[in-house]
């Protein structure tokens, strides 16, 4: 059957001796299925049956769907088309300005990058195609991985993980496994410092571990005496460490190789979360610092497109040692058990990255991480004064983003971080990560793909919101009536009758406004605690399933 198919242009999975596995969709046209028939031994045309032909009254439907006025407004694709628009215009995207979202790393997505995503050479493949009929895209897979090794400083990578938090728990599985083959498999103990990332306690509480938290010094550096404690503490048990490097304040910490050789000194790897790579590629490696395994987000260092749910790429580089126990997968071998449903993750959007590092080049590479951190230095030094920079490294500089305080403002003039997001709107601007790592305050990370003008026109925007909380502080404006409290305004509150202590000027165009493409909210303000606070479920009411049962 499987060389009646091969013979018909066709690929079955086998599934053991007498199995196999056929997987069709939406794009399955009638020639395909008759040829699949013709796999079997049998000659029919899909004509020849009705489509409904074996489906039982009972699950027919009755009932009508589509309901909502939606799906019967745009019956044509020009009112497709302006609708469509219509909902990009509320976006605030890179298309219209810097996101300058700190952690994340919204980097330009250049055009020659993203077409190969929509060949069918890479978009139509079967993640368990033949091997023989895949051969340019495993060619482009070990390429991009020889370039990451070379990077990081590892001897191999898998592509396997589909995100950052799946390769911290890959990342884990994988050390854990080594540990068992070392007859060490006891240790479950991970250090992780108060300022880590969510997902590193999350991933190693799922990959079976204790968490150890490590206390966090004045300067947003990790303690190292208290690191160092709960290593001699904990050492027969200690499975590894997970560290940020630059940390998640922002900072080259200077003791990052102290921190690698505790852990090793007690049995354990250490695990560098790759979060910040955008500052180390080309200057420094994780592999050469001390680490045992790091995760590489694809889609913030190496330029894939993220947000509003993916898709992501998170694959992990290792020393040679754990090679053997990386994630295997049945359609490859090898390895342990797999941590995605394909071997390669979502490998369609691996030419992005691809061809970020080909057009980029080495010495490109490096000048992006050089433009990257010098970029994040003038923000912090043009925001200084009117914004305190809470970590700084020795030298007073920042690595690829800095934390600025705005907790003093909530007693000064009664603003909070919220506010300044929200007025952010009001100049264009998507708000940088708000409250995190540290509550009340913003995290700026800017990239390397902005000009110095887009930098002016933020950091324009943030000392016009400096000068506005100064307003209130000193009561040349009103504390509860004021462009912050009412941001952001819409062309609604332009046109209509305006009953502010401030102009329409200031409200609706303040400095880093454009005035030509101007960035209009939507709606005016959300209240996001409420809505926090107040879930609506979607799902039916209990009676609605009692009903149908009878």
């Amino acid at each position: 059957v499987l060389q009646a198919a091969m013979r018909e242009g066709l690929n079955l999975r086998r599934v053991g001796d007498t199995r196999v596995g056929i997987t069709l969709d939406e794009l399955t046209r009638p020639a395909t299925i008759e040829a699949v028939w013709r796999a079997f031994g049998i000659i029919l045309e899909d004509t020849d049956y009705s489509p409904l032909y074996r489906l039982p009254d009972p699950l027919l439907r009755t009932s009508r769907f589509l309901t909502h006025p939606i799906f019967h407004m745009n019956r044509a694709e020009t009112e497709m088309m302006r609708y469509m628009r219509r909902l990009a215009d509320r976006d605030l995207a890179l298309d219209r300005a810097m996101i300058p979202l700190g952690s994340c790393t919204m980097k330009l997505n250049a055009a020659a990058e993203m077409m190969p995503v929509s060949w069918a050479e890479f978009s139509q493949i079967h993640p368990y195609a033949p091997a023989d009929q895949a051969e340019g895209y495993a060619e482009l897979i070990g390429d991009l991985g020889a370039k990451l090794c070379e990077i990081t400083g590892y001897d191999a990578i898998s592509m396997q993980p589909n995100s950052g938090a799946q390769g911290e728990y890959a990342g884990l599985l994988t050390i854990a496994a080594w540990h068992r083959a070392q007859g060490q498999g006891h240790r479950n103990i991970c250090l992780i410092p108060n300022s880590a990332h969510g997902t590193n306690p999350a991933s190693a509480q799922m990959a079976g571990w204790k968490v150890v938290p490590v206390k966090t010094a004045e300067n947003g550096d990790i303690d190292i005496d208290d690191f160092r404690a709960k290593a001699e503490k904990h050492g027969a048990d200690l499975a590894g460490c997970m560290i940020t490097y630059p940390s998640t304040h922002g900072v080259f910490e200077e003791t990052v190789r102290e921190i690698c050789d505790i852990t090793h000194q007690h049995g354990g790897q250490v695990y560098i979360d790759g979060a910040n790579l955008n500052a180390m590629v080309g200057l420094s490696r994780p592999g050469d610092l001390g680490g045992d395994v790091s995760h590489l987000n694809l889609h913030k260092t190496f330029a894939i497109p993220h947000g509003g749910g993916g898709p992501g790429m998170g694959p992990i580089g290792v020393r040679a040692h754990l090679v053997a126990h990386l994630p295997g997968h049945p359609a490859t071998g090898g390895g342990e058990g797999p941590v995605s449903a394909a071997p390669y993750g979502s490998a369609s959007i691996l030419p992005v990255s691809w061809a970020y590092c080909l057009l980029m080049g080495g010495a490109g590479l490096t000048q992006a991480t050089r433009v990257a951190i010098l970029n994040a230095n003038y923000v912090a030094q043009r925001l200084e004064g009117a914004y305190e920079v809470l970590y700084r490294g020795r030298k007073g500089r920042v690595a690829h983003e800095c934390i600025i305080d705005t907790r003093p403002f909530a007693e000064s003039a009664n603003v909070t971080v919220d506010d300044i997001a929200k007025r952010l709107m009001d100049c264009g601007f998507h708000a940088p990560t708000m409250s995190w790592p540290v509550a009340g305050t913003l995290m700026i990370e800017p990239t390397e793909s902005e000009t110095k003008a887009e930098l002016d026109r933020f950091c324009d925007a943030m000392l016009a919101i400096r000068e506005e909380i100064r307003a209130i502080e000193e009561g040349r404006m009103d504390a509860a009536n004021n462009p912050l409290k009412n941001a952001p305004h819409t062309m609604e509150d332009l046109v209509r009758e305006w009953d502010r202590p401030y102009s329409r000027e200031q409200g609706c165009f303040p400095p880093g406004a454009f005035r030509v493409d101007k960035y209009w909210p939507p709606v005016n303000r959300v209240d996001n605690v409420y809505g926090d606070r107040h879930l609506v479920c979607s799902c039916p009411p209990m009676e609605d399933y009692s009903a149908a049962a009878q």
